[in-house]
């Protein structure tokens, strides 16, 4: 049977965004994994598994301002279980969330469009305590374009960097070193349309990350089907030449993005026609060239289906994307010789709209945030063979967006 928790009748803490106060839980606590960034989330070498080291969760959900709405949980990296340890206010619509290497600081975008007056959503900056995890509000500043749907943090360049769906556009944000946040440096305006004549009006960017080395950044977008390449030039974020490293099929209208840990291969998800794309990256270019175009649903699966989110194993030898509609997570092995993927497994994800995903630290466990039916859900990863299996564990959380894992603070 599982083991659920109702937020509406669990509140460990609360941290409020404009009282910047910090409520102690008595729980347990634990660690993360740098957010260099989603790409390479999962990418980083497995960790030996531990009984006496925990690991918390940090949850970004589209829950309204001035409520508890990223929530903090224990995880048991052997069973999945996962239990309250905490809560903060974020602001208005915490989606997406990313770590500083040290885990001393979170960012959190504030998807929305209007912000101090402008037309434009916000990044929040909060320093983690790091005796029990629990967060407090440092600053908040725009995100220079409305509705911001990811973030990541470029620690070499002192950066936190954000795609804006709604603007097409992405930006950099310089780092202090209390962690706060200044206003961008650097803002890339993506220009196209698509023929999806509902989801390709305009830009839309969905995604940033910095490379592996931190040389490159790249922006996803789905309105442009285009992979966009920046760099760094006098402290601004500025077009790469080429400025467009990688197009997509007409209509794929891309969404998320991650690195293998190798350096050597990207993966592509496409929201809009169900598909993944093995990329062979050239890290002197900063470009991509097609490996291999493969679906990821059943060929009889006629009814609406939109992928989201692309992680790789730690170890580099499964591939996982998260199909909204048909409601599952595609398990590929990855070829590490040639980026080449053959599907594996299609395991259901225990619930409806699976926004994001992240794999834990130990490489044990994978955890889906599942947007429509509220929940998030844990799963046994076999190392073996990639494949997934439901742990009989769930929290109920309203509109989960974006999971986080990270050791735990002692």
């Amino acid at each position: 049977m599982r083991k659920m928790y109702n937020h509406m009748r669990n509140r460990f803490v609360k941290v409020t965004m404009f009282g910047l106060a910090l409520a102690m839980s008595a729980c347990n606590s634990s660690t993360s994994s740098s957010d260099k960034d989603e790409a390479s989330e999962g990418t980083a070498a497995n960790r030996e598994t531990n009984t006496e080291e925990t690991y918390m969760v940090y949850l970004g959900t589209s829950g309204e301002a001035d409520k508890e709405n990223i929530f903090i949980y224990n995880l048991n990296t052997q069973t999945g279980e996962l239990t309250p340890a905490g809560a903060a206010s974020g602001g208005e619509k915490p989606t997406y969330l990313a770590f500083s290497e040290n885990r001393q600081f979170l960012y959190a975008v504030n998807e929305k469009g209007d912000f101090e007056g402008e037309q434009s959503g916000a990044v929040t900056a909060f320093s983690v305590d790091q005796q029990n995890g629990q967060l407090t509000m440092l600053n908040q500043v725009a995100s220079k374009g409305t509705g911001p749907c990811h973030v990541s943090v470029d620690e070499k360049n002192g950066m936190v960097l954000v795609a804006n769906y709604g603007g097409g556009n992405v930006a950099a944000l310089p780092l202090n070193q209390d962690g706060a946040l200044e206003a961008a440096t650097g803002v890339g305006q993506h220009k196209g349309s698509g023929p999806n004549k509902d989801r390709q009006e305009g830009p839309h960017a969905h995604y940033i990350t910095p490379d592996p080395a931190q040389k490159f950044v790249f922006a996803v977008d789905l309105g442009t089907d285009q992979v966009l390449g920046y760099r760094y030039q006098d402290n601004k974020l500025v077009p790469n030449e080429p400025a467009v490293a990688y197009t997509v099929k007409a209509g794929s209208g891309p969404r998320h993005m991650a690195f293998h840990p190798n350096g050597r291969f990207a993966f592509l998800i496409n929201e809009l026609n169900s598909t993944m794309v093995a990329l062979a990256y050239d890290a002197d270019k900063g470009t991509f060239s097609e490996v291999q175009t493969i679906t990821t649903i059943p060929a009889d699966f006629k009814e609406n289906n939109q992928c989201s989110a692309v992680k790789v194993s730690s170890d580099g030898k499964y591939l996982y994307g998260a199909n909204r509609g048909h409601n599952s997570i595609v398990v590929y092995a990855i070829n590490e010789s040639t980026g080449e993927l053959k599907q594996v497994q299609l395991a259901s994800v225990g619930g409806d709209w699976p926004r994001d995903f992240t794999i834990d630290l130990t490489g044990n466990i994978l955890l889906v945030a599942n947007e429509r039916s509220n929940n998030l859900v844990s799963f046994k990863i076999d190392k073996a063979s990639g494949k997934l299996t439901a742990s009989g564990h769930e929290v109920q959380v309203e509109a989960p967006m974006c999971p986080k894992v990270v050791p735990a603070f002692k």
